[in-house]
């Protein structure tokens, strides 16, 4: 039997991001299980509907399209900017949700972990994802839900993860695991 996909978005754009760090690290952890693919965000154009025909639409909405469409569940991994999301990931949700009847995130199971070096770990990015997530028919799993701040601790100069932390992101990778098998 075929290994499940999950799309792997991370919202900071930012070359040594931690979340980045993050992302790479569940994805390490969910590969027994699933395939897993990073959905690389960066080179999408600012969403305009006058955009949103054959004649005109960037070649990236297209193949980013087709990459959501492909996976079987979506993870987002996302710093957060001034109590929410960056402008590059709620853009992303945008391109993949148009036209409204060709949503490519419609029924995907997906989480959400929002990583910044603040102590209170990125709660409004992460409630304003599964507010969108919600509109846009995403199956977010509500626990255990991942505020993940003072990350620089965590990683460390060395950018290697502490035990702690990579217990914390085992369990999380592992309730994902049985969040997607169940929906």
């Amino acid at each position: 039997m075929d290994k499940k996909t999950i799309g792997i978005i991370v919202g900071s754009l930012r070359r040594d991001s931690y979340n980045k760090k993050v992302a790479e690290c569940l994805a390490e952890l969910l590969k027994e299980r699933f395939e897993t693919r990073m959905l690389d965000i960066a080179s999408l154009a600012l969403y305009n509907e006058d955009l949103d025909n054959d004649a005109k639409m960037p070649q990236e909405w297209r193949s980013f399209r087709q990459d959501v469409k492909a996976v079987d569940a979506v993870l987002f991994v996302t710093p957060e900017y001034n109590r929410s999301v960056p402008a590059a990931l709620k853009n992303a949700l945008d391109v993949a949700s148009r036209p409204m009847t060709e949503n490519a995130w419609k029924g995907k199971p997906g989480a959400a972990v929002s990583v910044t070096q603040g102590k209170i770990g990125g709660f409004g990015a992460n409630h304003h994802l599964r507010q969108a997530a919600v509109c846009l028919n995403i199956h977010m799993m509500a626990q255990p839900e991942a505020y993940i701040g003072g990350i620089a601790e965590m990683i460390g100069e060395n950018g290697v993860p502490s035990e702690e932390f990579m217990g914390f992101l085992k369990k999380f990778a592992s309730a994902f695991a049985n969040w997607i098998d169940k929906n």
